[in-house]
């Protein structure tokens, strides 16, 4: 499997672009909070509508860390999705991943409202949905499904670095899955970084507010997000 360590996040969404130019018109939606800084050259690159697709892990009580499921929100669907294999092993009740989904919905509602999320058109377009790697893939199995939730035309995944399970499996759920790096064996994400700082809530709304400002000048004072130039 090939292997690559990137200087940042940046670096990584730059030469990933290289890999997406075919996708010219698609939207490009990242996962926060990574997963919006690799995205933003990539939609400079394909002069596309930059947003974001909330998604959020759902922890196991106990070991948070540990993810039990993830759901995403878009608009208004919600897709949820469970690992069956790490609620037996935790032995946890419907009404634990219940109250835990619960909280976790209104957090991702929260961050809607915050960066203004989930205000591009995806119904019948190609959407590219964008994160810093792909470990157990949890949250982008949410992502995929509340795309498809939402009509969506063609969903492409795309991450720098993932572990080639994960990358398998999610093969055969969308229509494609562009990576660059697919170690074996596979570790952290952040280990296939020089720079793998902390990003910030205020760093995912610098990088909005800048794709949104950039595509206004481009298009004129009738462009919004999705939208078709006249």
């Amino acid at each position: 499997m090939t292997q690559q360590r990137f200087a940042d996040r940046a670096e990584a969404g730059e030469l990933l672009a290289e890999r997406l130019t075919e996708y010219t018109g698609a939207r490009i939606l990242g996962l926060p909070r990574g997963g919006v800084v690799v995205a933003a050259p990539i939609a400079t690159r394909l002069n596309a509508p930059l947003d974001v697709v909330i998604v959020r892990k759902i922890g196991t009580p106990g070991h948070r860390e540990l993810a039990m499921g993830a759901l995403a929100v878009w608009g208004p669907h919600t897709a949820v999705v469970r690992n069956e294999h790490v609620l037996a092993a935790a032995g946890v009740t419907g009404e634990q991943f219940e109250g835990v989904r619960h909280r976790e919905a209104a957090e991702a509602q929260r961050r809607v409202d915050d960066w203004g999320a989930s205000s591009t058109e995806v119904c019948d377009a190609d959407v590219v949905l964008v994160d810093d790697g792909l470990a157990t893939g949890a949250t982008m199995h949410a992502a995929v499904e509340v795309m498809r939730a939402a009509g969506a035309g063609r969903v492409i995944v795309a991450v720098p670095v993932g572990a080639p399970a994960e990358l398998r499996e999610l093969s055969g759920t969308v229509d494609d899955v562009v990576y660059l790096s697919a170690p074996e064996p596979f570790h952290a994400v952040g280990a296939h970084y020089v720079d793998f700082s902390q990003v910030g809530d205020e760093a995912v709304a610098c990088a909005l507010g800048r794709m949104l400002q950039q595509q206004e000048r481009d298009e004129g004072p009738g462009w919004w997000p999705g939208s078709t130039p006249g």
